[in-house]
């Protein structure tokens, strides 16, 4: 007797998810690399497709309105936010969230679920996790200090939070009752 993967709920799930997660990781580490000046530099993806750009500047001048909005005085740069009289943060790559989003986005793709229930928990996890991001370039550009040694990276605190918080939020999601009649509790 042959089971089809496909028969397999959790192992189908599984190939779904680790299938969707690389392809948007390794999609956006070859997006970044192709508007990237350099050896495979595409002029026509960074000037017109750069969602890369796009997002850094949308944390940026976000994080930067709401600084002022509390009183402080801040400017932006081109990668950087500085905060008058506090500290300045440069926001590379690795900070703009795009491996945590791809691990949530696989997750919920993947997951079993009605189409309706996925895109407005998609949207909303998606959106939630720039918002939480906000708030850390916020705290960063008022109190983190690069000349201080640490022993413990500012990424490693926000990932583990974030993940902590996204697991949570799965967890919740995959058992409400509302949009999964087959939950447990």
């Amino acid at each position: 007797m042959q089971i089809g993967i496909k028969n397999n709920i959790a192992l189908w799930f599984g190939v779904k998810f680790t299938g969707l997660f690389l392809l948007f990781y390794y999609f956006n580490i070859l997006f970044f690399g192709l508007t990237l000046p350099g050896n495979n530099y595409n002029a026509f993806l960074d000037h017109h497709f750069n969602y890369i750009d796009w997002l850094r500047y949308a944390l940026l001048h976000i994080s930067s309105t709401l600084l002022n909005w509390l009183g402080f005085t801040s400017i932006v740069g081109y990668h950087q936010l500085l905060v008058v009289g506090h500290g300045i943060i440069d926001l590379i790559y690795t900070c703009l969230g795009f491996g945590v989003m791809s691990f949530f986005a696989a997750f919920v793709i993947a997951y079993p679920k009605k189409l309706k229930p996925k895109l407005v928990f998609l949207v909303c996890g998606l959106f939630g996790i720039q918002i939480l991001n906000v708030v850390r370039l916020m705290l960063l550009a008022l109190y983190w200090n690069k000349s201080r040694s640490r022993i413990i990276d500012h990424h490693i605190i926000f990932d583990v939070l974030i993940y902590i918080i996204i697991i949570v939020s799965l967890y919740k999601w995959i058992n409400n009752k509302a949009t999964n009649p087959d939950a447990a509790n």
